[in-house]
């Protein structure tokens, strides 16, 4: 469902009657009688952070996150302005700014948590990244030099049909950020973002990612999050059309009193879609945390659809903490396949052993398992020196081990 920004307020189609933060439908058993909703397609959406009630941490979007960290981004008020960007445009690829009232703004999606509404509420333009042509090209949008005062923020990147190109947005430095990044990808496009996370230690970023997947295009969305004490990006993507293709990766590393969390969703909602998620963490030190939930909702209407997804956690200090949570509806009995998995543990010891066996010390033996552990997910990006630089960061949160 399409919804102008000026709209304050919009209600999933499934009919349900909302209140509060919450929908509630009529339960099937008594007249009258109610139950929460329970599914991830049926949650209250709007674009009003006043529509919201305020957080307390025992919603269920918020029931596995620090939210007295970030009490300044879902209730307190936010710098909506521009903010310090610093661009390496390729041919192909060009930023601009928009206003609000621009008719692609909440075509992608629209908030269903109070963080994403409170900067969708106060955002004042839109930061545009229009991709178009055939070849591959690639360009970096870094946002830097935020400072601690609370922002607001709206990204809007658009992949124009059948054209190509990958997207790396960055964050460095210090910041305390809210924002909501819509991703349109026209029909025949392939369309490639990344979200590079490299924040200072203090630093609290909350990312929406909404994208729309038209027919026959695809998308692969990479979350990498490194840096930054509390950082929750939460990637939502509708196959809207026949044909579209989503392949939704990350990869995180958890140090000690770092959360890092990543709610994901995929809606197929069109015939023959495909989708694959892969996410892939390390915790280390007291008090790391790490939250992974992933949603794929199969609708009535997307008969032939292939589905995975999977999330895999390598602890390696005690006083760790991964929460992983994959669910699965399917409103179809006619698909190719779908599927989810789960798993967090320890060292594989064999692997251990035979790497030592051969002469190499334990610590540097550690260091090769769990470089392999990661670099599965950065060597599917696709762009060599992205990759590269990717594998040199890692390296330096494993020599911090």
């Amino acid at each position: 469902m399409t919804t102008p920004a000026t709209q304050s307020t919009a209600v999933p189609s499934t009919g349900l009657v909302t209140e509060g933060q919450y929908g509630i439908r009529p339960h099937s058993e008594g007249a009258g009688a109610t139950v929460p909703v329970q599914t991830r397609s049926e949650r209250f959406r709007s674009v009003n952070v006043d529509d919201f009630e305020p957080v307390t941490g025992r919603e269920h979007e918020w029931k596995l996150s620090p939210v007295a960290a970030f009490a300044d981004l879902t209730s307190g008020e936010l710098d909506g302005s521009r903010l310090a960007i610093d661009t390496a445009d390729a041919a192909g690829i060009a930023t601009s700014w928009i206003g609000r009232d621009d008719a692609r703004i909440g075509t992608a999606g629209i908030p269903e948590e109070r963080a994403s509404a409170n900067a969708w509420s106060t955002f004042g333009e839109a930061l545009l990244i229009s991709v178009t042509g055939e070849d591959d090209k690639v360009a970096t949008v870094t946002r830097t030099g935020l400072g601690t005062t609370p922002r607001g923020a709206h990204t809007v990147i658009e992949a124009a049909p059948n054209s190509r190109g990958l997207v790396v947005l960055r964050g460095t430095g210090d910041a305390r950020l809210s924002e909501n990044v819509e991703i349109l990808v026209g029909a025949g496009a392939n369309l490639t973002v990344v979200s590079l996370q490299e924040w200072t230690d203090d630093s609290v970023h909350l990312a929406s990612h909404f994208a729309r997947i038209a027919r026959d295009a695809k998308l692969k969305h990479i979350v990498v999050s490194l840096g930054g004490k509390v950082v929750r990006v939460n990637p939502s993507t509708h196959l809207a059309e026949q044909g579209g293709d989503v392949e939704a990766l990350g990869l995180y590393f958890s140090d000690a009193g770092q959360h890092l969390e990543q709610q994901v969703f995929v809606h197929h909602d069109a015939p023959h879609t495909r989708s694959r998620v892969t996410y892939k963490g390390a915790l280390q030190g007291e008090g790391a945390r790490s939250v992974w939930i992933g949603d794929v909702l199969i609708g009535n209407a997307a008969t032939g659809t292939d589905s995975y997804e999977q999330n895999r956690n390598l602890v390696l200090t005690d006083g760790t903490r991964a929460d992983s949570v994959p669910n699965l509806e399917i409103e179809t009995g006619d698909i190719e396949g779908a599927g989810h998995a789960s798993a967090t543990g320890r060292f594989d010891d064999e692997q251990l052993f035979y790497l030592m066996a051969r002469g190499i010390p334990e610590d540097e033996a550690r260091r090769l398992v769990v470089r392999g552990f990661l670099t599965e997910i950065v060597q599917q990006i696709g762009q060599a020196e992205l990759e590269a630089r990717l594998i040199e960061a890692l390296e330096a949160e494993l020599q911090g081990a």
